[in-house]
């Protein structure tokens, strides 16, 4: 209570950023990717997945985002994960860029630009609800039904980057990933689609049952990793949470390797952090990579094939 009044000077300030001047329209059809928590909602895993269903539609999508943890320069600048690493572009920006062309633009429209003139004839943000200089033409809202909208406060009362309700109201449609356990359904404005769903390992989780499994993750949410690995039959000796984004120390990377060697364990965590450790820790860790599994695959579909009719007239 106490910090509700910065909170509603927060929730000003974001309505006053989304409206302060008209956004600029793409020259090709633009999907947003967004949620209003701070922290993991599960937009990447979410991105990927639409960004791979357009391109089984056969067309050129390229990725935007701001790129966030890395230390670019001169932006819009095009990921090349031969050269690039986690510390320059980010490490969302390098598991975008395994599956399409993907450029780290904190200014989107400029972002929208230069992709479109490499070849994009669709584009996809992550993490592009709070950037309003791009117009989407398909504004995706992803829940994490675990925590919904928390306390429904904005920063620094809650856990919020903006009002909900000035979210929904920007939102064609509500991703939402898990059970409706914290209630955020009630947030839904009446006839809004609801797509629900839930990200789950991908590919064969067998050698897990039983292996003894030391964990450790820098998300937002790290007991995601941990309850994932259980529930797959690991066996876990250990876990350890770092701060969302933590960059590792060579310290930090041979304490793991010690803790692991001597319980005969081996070292996991996620894909997100994986793409950030050391490169000669790389090798010796494991990382478990996620999918988004649809109730209703079809309903994702419906809403791409809109789009794509849509810009076909």
């Amino acid at each position: 209570m106490l910090l509700a009044p910065l909170s509603r000077v927060m929730a000003r300030a974001a309505r006053r950023r989304a409206h302060r001047r008209a956004p600029v329209a793409a020259e090709v059809p633009v999907v947003c990717v967004g949620n209003v928590v701070v922290g993991g909602a599960g937009k990447t895993p979410v991105a990927l997945d639409l960004g791979r269903r357009l391109r089984e539609r056969g067309r050129a999508v390229h990725f935007l985002t701001r790129g966030y943890g890395g230390r670019v320069r001169r932006t819009p600048l095009r990921v090349d994960p031969t050269r690039h690493d986690a510390a320059t572009v980010g490490d969302e920006a390098l598991l975008l860029a395994d599956t399409a062309p993907t450029w780290v633009a904190p200014d989107r429209a400029a972002g929208a630009r230069r992709a479109v003139a490499s070849g994009a004839d669709v584009l996809v943000l992550d993490d592009g609800f709070q950037a309003p200089r791009l117009a989407p033409d398909l504004a995706l809202l992803v829940v994490d039904g675990e925590v919904g909208f928390g306390n429904g406060r904005v920063l620094p009362a809650g856990p919020l980057r903006e009002d909900p309700g000035s979210a929904l109201g920007r939102a064609h449609a509500v991703l939402r990933l898990g059970p409706d356990r914290a209630g955020a359904a009630a947030w839904f404005p009446n006839g809004m689609p609801v797509i629900t769903g839930e990200i789950r390992p991908a590919g064969d989780t067998a050698w897990l049952r039983g292996a003894k499994v030391l964990a450790f993750a820098a998300i937002a949410r790290p007991g995601k990793l941990f309850d994932t690995l259980r529930a797959a039959g690991a066996d876990l000796v250990g876990t350890v949470a770092f701060a969302d984004h933590h960059r590792y120390t060579p310290r930090e990377c041979a304490d793991l390797v010690d803790w692991a060697e001597a319980a005969g364990a081996s070292l996991v965590t996620t894909t997100k952090d994986h793409v950030r450790l050391p490169s000669a820790l790389r090798a010796r860790v494991t990382p478990l990579p996620v999918r988004v599994a649809w109730d209703s695959p079809a309903a994702v579909d419906h809403l791409l094939d809109r789009l794509l009719r849509h810009d076909a007239r």
